[in-house]
């Protein structure tokens, strides 16, 4: 049997270990694990963890249902707040209600702190109260950035959150209208937007109504015509908003309802009545996110819950009534107003006039042709002999053959009009002969 030979190579690495094992004894030498071992997993694991919860918290700005006020029962079931998405303004800052200062009326909304500090424009200023729902926030906000180079404009955003015309036990919009229009604040027009919130049962008593009902209307129908009464009886110009077009089918059906009544509510207190329908729907008549903004350009113009907008569709939503309320500022500006003599200034004197020496006498002024000449009447009296306009020539007539042939050259050949008796009706020389 053959031996095997050990290979020398191998016998170095043995006696190599060897020595190291000796050193690593007596302590002169201390082993170095590899790099991999010095990683703490549970260290990596809990990094990691820190780090994913750090992200979702910067992302985490999603749609959150907010608590209400509630003012003796619940809190309305439609409608709710929407926090705003960085990079992107969803929504306007909204006032929350202030605490209650009678039994069933909030207390008007106190102005903001930037509303507070901006100093009040020099002169008379046109005063805007817009009033209505969270869409009516929107075009509050619409509306200041339309007026925002107008500094005799103010705009008074007494819109509020999750209100509308069912629920007044919790905000009661025709009460609201007439404390505002008592409380000595300066108003030239109001702007009205709600109906977003209204799809719900009305309460009247003991019972409710479901919506969209006969007693559900009438009842409706009376409360939206309390409201615009509120503004004629103290003549202040009031601009009803219809209700635009929402994502959910069965919300824009019930809108499409309200808005015919908020129509007639508008056109019998003498207000005035803007549809926004067509603005925020496509070539089909359907619910449309992105179209044409202010400047015509694709824009995004609602928000992902179907409800809310843009600051380009409250821009857009505010463009609908900036007409009217243009033609009410111009109606409103003051009108000059004549000095009395007495504060009139004396005109300085004049030097000494040089007498000039008279011109020549103009000709006499050729008369100005009138637009339309006499009227004739079909039943007069005939002014050619037996009546007759025209008939064929005769032997006995006067008029030669050549001057019948240089009639017919002139008009019939060369195409020329013809020479008209004097006062005949086809004589437009002027002046007249």
């Amino acid at each position: 049997m053959q031996r095997r030979r050990k290979h020398p190579t191998s016998l170095f690495f043995r006696l190599q270990g060897l020595a190291l094992l000796g050193l690593a004894s007596a302590g002169a030498f201390t082993p170095v694990a590899p790099a991999q071992a010095q990683v703490d997993d549970s260290s990596a694991s809990v990094y990691w963890r820190r780090e994913r919860e750090r992200m979702q918290a910067q992302q985490r700005r999603s749609v959150q249902q907010r608590p209400t006020r509630m003012i003796r029962g619940a809190a309305p079931r439609q409608g709710f707040a929407r926090e705003a998405e960085s990079g992107d303004l969803r929504r306007p800052a909204l006032a929350r209600p202030d605490p209650l200062t009678t039994g069933d009326a909030l207390a008007p909304t106190p102005p903001s702190a930037a509303e507070a500090a901006t100093p009040a424009p020099a002169g008379p200023a046109f005063v805007i109260a817009v009033l209505g729902d969270n869409v009516g926030l929107f075009l509050a906000q619409g509306l200041q950035e339309a007026f925002a180079d107008r500094a005799a404009v103010t705009i008074l955003r007494k819109a509020r959150e999750n209100t509308g015309l069912v629920r007044d036990d919790y905000f009661d919009w025709p009460r609201a209208a007439r404390e505002l229009l008592a409380s000595g604040q300066k108003i030239d027009a109001a702007v009205m937007l709600v109906g977003s919130n209204d799809r719900q049962a009305l309460r009247e008593g003991l019972q409710n109504h479901d919506p969209r009902t006969p007693r559900w209307r009438d009842l409706y129908v009376a409360r939206a015509q309390a409201f615009a009464d509120a503004f004629r009886e103290k003549a202040v110009p009031l601009i009803w908003v219809g209700a635009p077009v929402m994502q959910n089918e069965r919300l824009s059906g019930g809108l499409l309802e309200l808005n015919e009544i908020y129509r007639e509510a508008a056109e019998r207190a003498g207000a005035t009545y803007v549809d926004t329908w067509e603005g925020f729907v496509d070539e089909r008549h359907r619910y449309t996110v992105f179209g044409p903004d202010v400047n015509g350009l694709t824009t995004r113009l609602r928000t992902s819950d179907g409800v809310h907008f843009t600051r380009a569709g409250a821009r857009k939503l505010a463009y609908f009534t900036e007409g009217d309320l243009r033609r009410l500022m111009e109606r409103a500006a003051p009108s000059p107003v004549a000095l009395p003599e007495a504060l009139i200034p004396a005109p300085a004197p004049s030097a000494p006039e040089t007498r000039k020496p008279e011109p020549a006498a103009a000709p006499a002024p050729t008369p100005m042709r009138p637009d339309k000449g006499p009227v004739l009447p079909l039943t007069g009296a005939a002014l050619s002999a037996g009546g007759e306009l025209a008939r064929p020539l005769r032997p006995d007539d006067p008029v030669r053959d050549r001057d019948a042939r240089a009639i017919v050259e002139r008009s019939l050949v060369n195409g020329a009009p013809g020479e008209a008796p004097a006062g005949r009706a086809d004589d437009f020389r002027w002046p007249r002969p």
